[in-house]
């Protein structure tokens, strides 16, 4: 049934793209490609029509859900042949304002589904957000590397005039710049980026709850200041940075993209500040983990404002060999961060134990430690 599904959605979004020529953008990574895509509609919005992906759907169903405008019916068959039915009609009635610009949310779980989804969407624009040393769904991968190679296959879909917008401060994802025959836009803090993000730091007035975080974007000799209202953390000024790529890909003006990021609001689950009882504040980052996210996560917390800081964390899941020393370095990253650290699930677990042992270093600071049954 799904391989079925798969192909007739596949001849129906190819249709669809034929008939209206959008301007497709493509965003993979490891992390951080839901906010970057959040981020990216915003600017686009402010001047095109734009489509983005629904939540997280970024496969071989979800891509061409967005791109013919239908909603995912799980396990109804009923659901899913109205669906369809719909998707014909649209394509026989005459033309409609069809989006100009599709952001295209693309997830890599195995060994060629990147490849399949390029080839489907023919990207113009393709950003790769952050792989990282142990990225996340390395499990059916030979390692990062061949996951690396995999993600690399939006960008040399590109043609000669398309734009791939690039990490420069993750090396893998910089190293990927040779395998497009599109023009690069990098972005990143470090300097040899060329849509360089300073400045950084959280936007709060003293005596007050931090509100977000503000920073410098920097292009070409000109620089804009960008605010994040209900964002937090580096990855979020990464995610930032990538759009205005997009936008400076699409022609926009470096004021005019970080202008457009005011209506960027952080997507649920990735470090929303919740308000807790008796004053406290929860860093709520639910959504998924990974290596590089967890790591971004406690670094947000290391530099809120606290008097007490506790990280509560579970498994991160679908890393394969790198599963243990992945959870043992997050483990070392709390005791220099935390004054309490709960973990739930057998992986974090190491963690703890990591922990534990960092504590007997000299100059450690004194943490709790804690586990609560495997919630999964």
């Amino acid at each position: 049934m799904k391989s079925f599904l798969q192909r007739v959605l596949a001849v129906l979004a190819r249709a669809t793209l034929r008939r209206h020529h959008p301007v497709v953008v493509g965003i993979t990574g490891s992390v951080g490609k839901t906010s970057t895509k959040e981020a990216a509609f915003a600017v686009l919005a402010t001047r095109y029509r734009a489509r983005r992906s629904e939540k997280n759907y970024n496969t071989e169903i979800g891509v061409p859900l967005t791109i013919l405008g239908i909603r995912h019916q799980g396990a109804n068959p009923i659901g899913w042949g109205l669906a369809v039915a719909f998707a014909v009609w649209r394509l026989l009635r005459p033309a409609r304002r069809y989006p100009e610009a599709l952001i295209l949310e693309m997830g890599a779980d195995r060994p060629g589904d990147i490849a399949y989804l390029a080839g489907l969407v023919r990207p113009s624009v393709g950003v790769i957000t952050a792989i990282g040393d142990v990225p996340v769904h390395v499990e059916f991968f030979r390692g990062p590397r061949e996951l690396a190679l995999e993600k690399s296959k939006l960008i040399e879909a590109l043609p000669p005039d398309g734009r791939a917008v690039l990490n420069a401060d993750d090396p893998v994802v910089a190293a990927l710049a040779t395998r497009t025959r599109g023009r690069v836009i990098t972005f990143g803090f470090g300097e040899g980026s060329s849509l360089r993000v300073t400045e950084y730091h959280l936007d709060a007035v003293p005596g007050a709850s931090p509100t977000g975080i503000r920073f410098v974007l920097s292009h070409r000799g000109r620089a804009a200041e960008v605010r994040l209202a209900d964002a937090f953390g580096r990855q979020q000024a990464y995610a930032a940075a990538a759009a205005v790529g997009v936008g400076i890909a699409f022609g926009m003006k470096l004021e005019e993209a970080a202008g457009a990021l005011a209506a960027y609001r952080a997507p649920p689950g990735r470090l929303k500040l919740i308000p807790g009882l008796r004053g406290s504040l929860l860093l709520d980052d639910t959504y998924n983990a990974s290596p590089a996210a967890t790591a971004a996560a406690l670094d947000v917390l290391a530099e809120f404002p606290a008097g007490r800081r506790i990280a509560v964390l579970g498994d991160m899941l679908e890393l394969g060999a790198w599963s243990e020393a992945a959870h043992r370095a997050v483990g070392r990253r709390v005791a220099a961060v935390a004054d309490v650290f709960i973990a739930t699930g057998p992986r974090m677990a190491l963690a703890l134990g990591e922990a534990g042992k960092a504590l007997g270093r000299p100059g450690r600071p004194r943490i709790a430690l804690d586990a609560v049954p495997d919630a999964y």
